[in-house]
Formats: C-alpha cells, sequence, structure tokens
C-alpha cells in the first residue's frame, strides 16, 4: 500500500490491533480519522479486526469554476452489509463523493482505502478492473444498452471480465429470478416497465459479485409504490449478500430504511 513508511510506534499499535485490542482499536481510528501522519498505514491493520473501510481526507476535484466540490471529507463504512444514505442540497457535492468513492474522479488530495489498501493513485486499467469486480454502480437512469436483451444487459460485467459464458449467464439468471424478472430476459429495455429497468440495472451492478454498491438517487425518476418496492430488492440484497450500500437520495421515506444517514453541506459531512 502507498503511504508514509510506518513507524515504531505504529508498528505497535498495529500488532496491538491484529491482537483484538479494543483501546488500540479505537486509537487507530482516531489516528486516522485525524489524518495524523503515517496513520493511513494502519488501515491495511484495522481492516481486518473491524470489516471497515476509509474514504480519507479527500479533497476536490475542483468543478469548471474551479471550486473545490469536496472538502477535506473523511467517512468509514463501518461494516461489511451497512447501508448509509448520503442526504443534502443540490449542488452539496454527493454525487462527487460517489464518482471519487467509486473511482470515476480522482481527489486532488487525500487517500481511497478499500479493503485496507490505498487505490488512489492506480492506473487507469487496474481502476477500471476494480470497478469491475468489487465496486456496483447503479445511477438514476438505468443506462441499460437498446440493443441487447435484459439477460445481455446483465451478462455484460461478466463478458468484460472474462468470465465464462455459461457462469455469466448462470449468474445473471440468478440475479434476475430474485429480482422478479425471470419472465423478462428476452425483451428489449424499451418493452419493459420503468421500475423493471432500474431493477435490471440493480441485477447488473451486483453480477460481479461486490462488495460495495454505489447507488445515486436510484429511485429519482420512479413513481413512489416503485420506488419503495426497488429498495425493498436493495435492501433484501443487502440482507442476503452482506452488501455494503452507499446511496444519495433526497428521498426521506428511502433514506428513513437506512442504517445511517450522512448529510452532505457545502462540500463537507454534518453528520
Amino acid at each position: 500500500m502507498a503511504g508514509p513508511s510506518t513507524t515504531p510506534a505504529a508498528s505497535s499499535l498495529g500488532a496491538r490491533v491484529r491482537a483484538g485490542d479494543a483501546r488500540a482499536i479505537a486509537r487507530a481510528i482516531s489516528l486516522i480519522e485525524d489524518g495524523a501522519p503515517g496513520a493511513a498505514a494502519l488501515v491495511g491493520e484495522l481492516f481486518p479486526a473491524t470489516g471497515r473501510a476509509y474514504l480519507v481526507g479527500v479533497t476536490g476535484p475542483p468543478g469548471a469554476g474551479k471550486s473545490t466540490l469536496v472538502d477535506r471529507l473523511s467517512l468509514e463504512l463501518r461494516r461489511r452489509g451497512e447501508t448509509v444514505g448520503v442526504v443534502g442540497v443540490s449542488g452539496a457535492g454527493k454525487t462527487t463523493l460517489l464518482q471519487i468513492l467509486g473511482t470515476l474522479d480522482r481527489p486532488t488530495s487525500g487517500e481511497i482505502l478499500f479493503d485496507g489498501k490505498d487505490v488512489t493513485g492506480l492506473p487507469e486499467d487496474q481502476l477500471a478492473s476494480l470497478r469491475n469486480r468489487k465496486i456496483g454502480f447503479v445511477f438514476q437512469f438505468h443506462n441499460l444498452l437498446p440493443e441487447f436483451s435484459v439477460l445481455e444487459n446483465v451478462m455484460l460485467p461478466c463478458r468484460i471480465a472474462g468470465l465464462d459464458k455459461n457462469e455469466a449467464r448462470r449468474r445473471a439468471e440468478a440475479l434476475l429470478s430474485e429480482a422478479g424478472l425471470s419472465q423478462r430476459t428476452t425483451h428489449r429495455s424499451g418493452e419493459i416497465s420503468g421500475g423493471e429497468q432500474q431493477r435490471v440495472a440493480i441485477c447488473r451492478a451486483l453480477v460481479m459479485e461486490p462488495s460495495v454498491l454505489l447507488a445515486d438517487e436510484p429511485t429519482g425518476n420512479l413513481d413512489r409504490g416503485t420506488a419503495s418496492e426497488m429498495v425493498g430488492l436493495l435492501l433484501e440484497l443487502n440482507r442476503t449478500r452482506r452488501l455494503s450500500v452507499l446511496m444519495v437520495t433526497h428521498n426521506d421515506q428511502v433514506a428513513s430504511r437506512l442504517h445511517r444517514l450522512i448529510r452532505i453541506d457545502d462540500g463537507r459531512i454534518a453528520e
């Protein structure tokens, strides 16, 4: 992992974290959240002990007007399977946060730590592989390919990753069945409803069995009843697959069903 070299004191603290010392774990978390020099080196020790992932001291990137979109923002997914809602007014930096977390944008400073490893400086091909295998994305618009069937859309990430066609089909069919779409596999995206399109998008996001799902206003184009059904599906998948979910939403009913809420205010977290 890139980052400052570990000091003897940090090495000693890391050893105590590995041993499960509760005080050492609390101290390591405090050092990381404070951005102490060399603290990021402790994350590799901390993650196996707590199941946490961190975004440490991230800033930027600047927008067209050169203003900072997120400023010295630190965020942790505290355990695998946690569901976290991100709320705030339009323009507060919510989508930028998800884009940085998903490695679609690079921060101007700070670190993105995934499974205890700093991925901030990885080359683009390695980031693309990370996104394909470890991170699922669902957006407000489904972005399904209209020339492909429902089944082919869901299989696509597996084929990009080089999985055997039969394995890709098996995974896709299993997810579509779980989402109640077994009777829609041969349909094109324009032949199914908006709610069904978004469920297909969720299946596509999860077919590579990622550990984290990033969702940016996934219910924004849906009516209330359909939005509730879609969130129910996400929460069921969260339960059965221990999937961590970070969701941007303006829907108070959706937000109330998640484990924890984070409010973004002018590029900073006000939790």
